[in-house]
């Protein structure tokens, strides 16, 4: 197998999530495979021996294409147009395949599709990157040119619009929500032996990341911690943090304390950390969570 052979294998390879993140910021199955299309054109006159991270190449150029694609739809006022664009032909191209069509309208929603809409264009890229494909701050900010506070802040705002017109928890965080107040009831009840069936074995407590205190370790050390958490937890409220479950001291517009849990496939916390940074603090996006 020669390179060029090699490249086209792993770019069909890449293709389905690249179809994914260029349908989600351009809401129409035809031109997100022009975008994908065009990724391909581009890698294929790169210097692609040269790229570390092929998958992630792939999806900064995705990215960039679908911001540009949606700034000049933004400029002109125009809508999606299903058949926009003209067919490459290098590879094979299931645009205009209905089945295929209809899985990506299906993975995603009407719905969150017409809340996308509005989103303003780099407010949308931040969000489908970030929120729906676990791409980093920093790699967002290099295609939208601008710093990765200021990316994570257009994620934010995007969220704050889509979750105002969704449930007010997904599946995921409904199950996290469960875990979060099992831990907070049994810190308020100074329950010992509760607080240590919520906690994984190998827990780590730490404050804002790890930069400033000691790093607790164990389940014993953790929860014997959390004891002495009781007064915050007390008068804390749940909160979105970063689309995650935490537990809020003071109010979303003026946090003092955020404690957030990681939480892992057993369904127990593996990390928690308490945010006091004020620094730290104002990145966050915070949103109270209903009973």
């Amino acid at each position: 197998m020669n390179h060029h052979e090699w490249l086209a294998e792993s770019f069909e390879a890449n293709r389905p999530r690249l179809e994914a993140v260029a349908y989600r910021m351009l809401g129409s199955a035809a031109e997100a495979q022009d975008a994908v299309q065009e990724s391909w054109l581009r890698l294929a006159a790169s210097n692609s021996e040269g790229i570390d991270n092929l998958a992630g190449w792939l999806t900064t150029v995705v990215g960039r294409v679908c911001l540009d694609h949606l700034r000049s739809r933004k400029s002109r006022r125009e809508q999606p147009i299903a058949d926009a664009g003209p067919q490459t032909a290098e590879l094979p191209s299931p645009a205009g395949n209905p089945e295929s069509e209809a899985m990506l309208a299906d993975s995603v929603g009407q719905a969150l599709l017409v809340v996308l809409e509005t989103l303003d264009p780099a407010e949308r890229l931040a969000f489908v990157l970030h929120d729906m494909f676990a791409v980093p701050f920093d790699d967002i900010a290099r295609i939208v040119d601008r710093s990765p506070a200021a990316a994570r802040k257009l994620a934010s705002r995007a969220r704050h619009r889509v979750q105002g017109t969704s449930e007010p928890l997904t599946v995921d965080q409904s199950r996290q929500r469960q875990i979060v107040e099992a831990f907070l009831e049994a810190a308020r009840g100074g329950d010992f032996d509760a607080l240590v069936a919520v906690l994984d074995p190998d827990v780590v407590a730490r404050s804002n990341g790890g930069s400033v205190g000691p790093i607790v370790r164990g389940v014993m050390q953790v929860a014997g911690g959390a004891m002495a958490f009781a007064p915050l937890a007390t008068g804390s409220q749940l909160v979105l943090a970063d689309g995650k479950v935490a537990a809020l001291a003071g109010s979303a517009k003026l946090p003092t304390r955020v404690m957030t849990f990681t939480i892992g496939d057993d369904g127990r916390i593996s990390i928690l950390d308490a945010i006091t940074d004020p620094d730290l603090l104002a990145t966050m996006d915070l949103v109270v969570i209903g009973d």
